[in-house]
């Protein structure tokens, strides 16, 4: 009997280390502790770009000129103006159903898909398919914050006409006009968290685009991902030690409490990087230039969880991660514990789409094998 299954290789256990694929979107060399998008280092971009730089780079490929530039921040505003009625019905339907942020997302994307008669993947030619990743894109942080606004009992705010995505989100959720400083801060962290490899959400995404689906099926897949603990988790996890600890005298009696427990600290370890975790390694020079008692604690705790970590787990390098000095940036922003994930996936949703876009360019389906490790077929008398 034939077969078109490779006999002799055994993958890992969740594929670690196995190249399913080739792109060109980002590339993330854990041993290093490096990382890129498209050509340009991602800490560097995040440390200098604007939101909508970034973004034009990991979705077209092409790095924002004076004359690219603004005319596809142009484009990304034009969406969501063009679509504000749809917007609107969309909110209105789903927070009547639900005050769940990310399931309102959820929810959100195919609706507004249907709204404007989205079509699969399969049936659009390259400008098509772009067209429709960036306007679900850029639906993205006003869905996430008028489902905010919504689910406090709250009316969407008015737009901040000239500025750009990072300001309105923030001017939305919190109802501050943000200064250059505060946009800046979450900027670097939305630009630094865009995208990460072949991720579980990631990798989700490709597998549906790979079918032929819509752009906003493969959205949801991908949110669907982000939203289990182990993967997405919950930035503001990341904060429940520093309030558990309270001021820094209590910092090593707490941690060696929760090592000695077997508890995992939050915020801590990564499943790619054997090194600092350069994206914790930015957001922290972020938090710390706007300093306060709140970011010396910050710094206090993570220098004695890593030494406490090192003498109790020797053999494994593990060190701060993203998401321990997200927490302090958005917090430090002023946004609340519960829109540190829907903030996140706003970020992750611009690397989704420019996957996605590669994806589609490939016909053949993603459709790996399984081993069988079940019974053997029972014969049974007649």
């Amino acid at each position: 009997m034939s077969t078109d299954r490779p006999s002799a290789f055994e993958a890992p256990r969740g594929l670690a280390g196995v190249i399913v694929a080739d792109t060109a979107v980002s590339d993330v060399r854990g041993a290093e502790g490096f990382y890129q998008y498209r050509d340009r280092s991602a800490i560097e971009l995040a440390a200098t770009a604007s939101f909508e730089e970034a973004w034009q780079l990991l979705v077209t490929g092409e790095p924002a000129s004076e004359a690219t530039g603004p005319a596809f921040a142009a484009r990304i505003a034009g969406a969501t103006d063009a679509r504000r009625a749809d917007l609107e019905s969309v909110v209105d339907a789903v927070s009547a159903a639900t005050p769940d942020v990310l399931a309102g997302l959820a929810a959100a994307w195919p609706l507004l898909g249907a709204r404007r008669g989205i079509r699969p993947l399969y049936d659009l030619d390259e400008d098509e398919r772009l067209a429709d990743a960036i306007e679900l894109a850029a639906a993205t942080p006003a869905l996430v914050a008028a489902l905010w606004r919504r689910g406090r009992g709250e009316q969407p705010l008015p737009a901040l006409d000239s500025r750009g995505v990072v300001a309105n989100y923030l001017h939305q959720v919190t109802g501050v006009v943000p200064d250059a400083e505060t946009e800046r801060a979450l900027t670097a962290y939305l630009i630094a968290v865009m995208d990460h490899g072949f991720n579980a959400s990631t990798f989700t995404a490709r597998v549906i685009a790979s079918t032929g689906a819509d752009a906003a099926a493969c959205l949801v897949g991908a949110l669907g991902a982000l939203t289990g603990p182990l993967h997405g988790g919950a930035p503001s996890r990341a904060l429940d030690g520093l309030d558990a600890v309270g001021s820094a005298d209590r910092v090593e009696p707490w941690i060696r409490g929760e090592l000695g427990a077997g508890r995992r600290l939050m915020g801590f370890g990564h499943a790619v990087y054997r090194t600092a975790d350069p994206r914790a390694e930015l957001l922290k020079r972020v938090a710390m230039r706007t300093g306060g008692p709140r970011v010396d604690l910050a710094v206090e705790f993570q220098e004695t969880a890593e030494r406490l970590l090192a003498e109790a787990k020797p053999e494994r390098e593990l060190h701060a991660n993203v998401e321990y000095w997200a927490a302090l940036v958005m917090e430090r922003c002023g946004l609340p514990r519960s829109m540190f994930t829907p903030t996140f996936a706003i970020a992750r949703t611009i690397g989704w789409t420019a996957h996605i876009l590669e994806q589609a360019r490939d016909p053949k389906i993603i459709r790996p094998s399984a081993r069988y490790v079940g019974p053997p077929v029972r014969v049974v008398a007649a």
